[in-house]
């Protein structure tokens, strides 16, 4: 499964619809889900308090398992899953490894039913879950490979898969590390590093320890080429017996299956948080860009006020020079204009250029 979450969030869905339906739904219903898995629901509206649920998904290992039948021990955990309200149908649906008969009428009503229905939804993380914990414990011990204990290919996924090894003492479970992008290469090294320092120290003690290696381990040694080509080289984790004790094991399985997606979602977050830091840096320097550029408009626009200003004092002062000169061309212009005054000239002109009065003896008389 892609998402952490043991039920299936589709499946869960169109059971629950199936359930709180008022009236009797006539369904045939295939859901197609990460890794190759498929669901398929029927229900009739003649038989409304049973519905039928297959469902085909990979095994894996085909060394192990050779049959695509489920394994008696497979089967019975399937049983502990509602016991009340799943049944096992012999034989399976054709092209499904199991199909389950679910009573409607069986699931108690209210908060208890939704808790029910989410536990038959999980029913594909407990086959494969199911697969490694008797895969973890029923490791053929006694087939070696040039002196080494013959590693188990585990193919949950096509292009991932990781490989389980037992020893003596301890189970190690190697996953080699593919990623398409380098930027996800160099996220992810520095998280396996991270993740060694942590298990080494004294507070994860009890988890199993974790190594980083960009080169295959010895225990890989003989496995086909193309399962070891990687660029995110390989993690190991080593399990010893108290890690798959009691509860404990269903606990390591899931973690083993889940350990790819959570990388992946561990890279996908990490890209992320770095792409919105680099964009909240971008948009804080562009602020400074535009805060410096606003002050450098308004310098520039008080420059060309201040310029303005100077200007218009100097034209105004030029107006006044050239009034001024002006003023004092006009008042020479008036100047030259005058009479001119020759000390004298008067009387004389009194004396001598005197007109002489005429007077006449003869009288006129006035026309009508």
């Amino acid at each position: 499964m892609a998402c952490f979450e043991r039920a299936s969030p589709a499946l869960k869905d169109v059971l629950l619809k199936l359930y709180c339906a008022e009236k009797p739904m006539e369904m045939d219903h295939h859901l197609y889900e990460f890794g190759a898995v498929e669901y398929h629901i029927q229900s009739s509206a003649s038989d409304p308090h049973h519905a039928y649920l297959s469902i085909s998904t990979p095994l894996l290992s085909q060394d192990t398992l050779q049959s695509h039948a489920l394994s008696h021990y497979t089967r019975e955990m399937v049983k502990g899953v509602s016991s009340d309200a799943v049944e096992i149908v012999e034989p399976a649906k054709e092209g499904y490894q199991l199909t389950l008969r679910l009573h409607f009428d069986k699931i108690p009503s209210g908060k208890d039913s939704v808790k029910v229905i989410t536990e038959i939804s999980a029913v594909q993380a407990v086959i494969l879950s199911s697969q490694l914990k008797e895969m973890l414990q029923n490791v053929n011990s006694q087939v070696t490979f040039q002196g080494m204990y013959k590693p188990i290919k585990l193919v949950y996924h096509p292009r991932e898969p990781f490989f389980v090894v037992r020893q003596p003492q301890k189970i190690i479970a190697v996953f080699p590390m593919r990623f398409k992008e380098n930027s996800d290469v160099i996220i992810a090294t520095a998280f396996f590093q991270e993740l060694m320092d942590v298990g080494s120290s004294k507070e994860w003690a009890k988890a199993p320890p974790c190594t980083w290696s960009p080169i295959p381990p010895p225990e890989l040694r003989g496995e086909l080429i193309e399962d070891l080509s990687t660029n995110g080289g390989f993690v190991s984790f080593d399990i010893f017996p108290r890690h798959v004790e009691g509860k404990r094991l269903d606990k390591t399985a899931w973690s083993l299956l889940n350990f790819y997606a959570y990388v992946k979602y561990h890279v996908k977050c990490t890209r992320g948080f770095i792409q919105r830091r680099m964009r909240k840096r971008l948009e804080s320097l562009v602020e400074v860009l535009r805060r410096a550029s606003s002050e450098e408009e308004e310098q520039q626009q008080q420059i060309k006020k201040d310029k303005g200003c100077k200007y218009m004092r100097k034209m105004v002062s030029r107006s006044k020079n050239i009034k001024r000169r002006c003023g004092n061309l006009s008042r020479k212009i008036k100047r030259i204009r005058l009479r001119i005054k020759i000390r004298g000239f008067g009387r004389f002109h009194r004396r001598w250029l005197r007109l002489p009065k005429f007077c006449s003896s003869k009288g006129y008389a006035k026309l009508d």
